[in-house]
């Protein structure tokens, strides 16, 4: 099995382990809440900005359904911002489709993104975040298209597009 096509599903993850199967949910308190970000908000405030599935990715570590972002379709030049702070994080000159069902990027912009260790389900990963506000985006793996070799499979919940401005002449 493929480690990109471990975790399927919003709920978390379905692992079958000895012939029974374990439904895996966010890690309560695992979040990046640990570190200090320049925005900070209480859950309340958090839940009153973001839409309950927003919240569930960004404050939680939720994973959304494979396929289920529009994102992941975007195919216009732009940046992607955090949808909790709008920091800009990825440009659309780093999007490629990676056949994951996320939307998916070789870097992010330089000082935007934060990383740290996930040992959730069984394994290792580079878990990243948005630096400004933390904000969990999705996870880095070393399967990516060059010039990196990453790629950054991100939650389309975690971020907002913002199309680049056309000049007119």
């Amino acid at each position: 099995m493929r480690r990109r096509n471990f975790l399927l599903g919003s709920a978390g993850a379905i692992v079958a382990l000895g012939g029974g199967a374990f439904v895996l949910r966010g890690r309560p308190g695992a979040d990046a809440s640990a570190e200090e970000f320049e925005i900070t908000k209480t859950e309340e405030e958090w839940r009153r900005i973001l839409t309950p599935q927003q919240y569930a990715v960004l404050r939680e570590e939720d994973t959304e359904p494979a396929f289920s972002s529009p994102l992941n379709e975007e195919k216009r030049a732009g940046m992607f911002h955090c949808a909790g702070c709008d920091l800009p994080v990825y440009s659309s000159a780093a999007k490629y489709e990676s056949g994951t069902g996320w939307p998916s990027f070789w870097e992010s912009l330089p000082n935007a993104i934060g990383t740290k260790e996930d040992n959730s389900f069984f394994m290792t990963r580079t878990e990243c975040h948005c630096r400004r506000c933390g904000g969990h985006l999705g996870h880095i793996f070393e399967d990516g298209p060059p010039p990196t070799g990453k790629r950054h499979c991100l939650n389309g919940l975690a971020l907002a597009f913002r199309p680049a401005e056309t000049q007119s002449g």
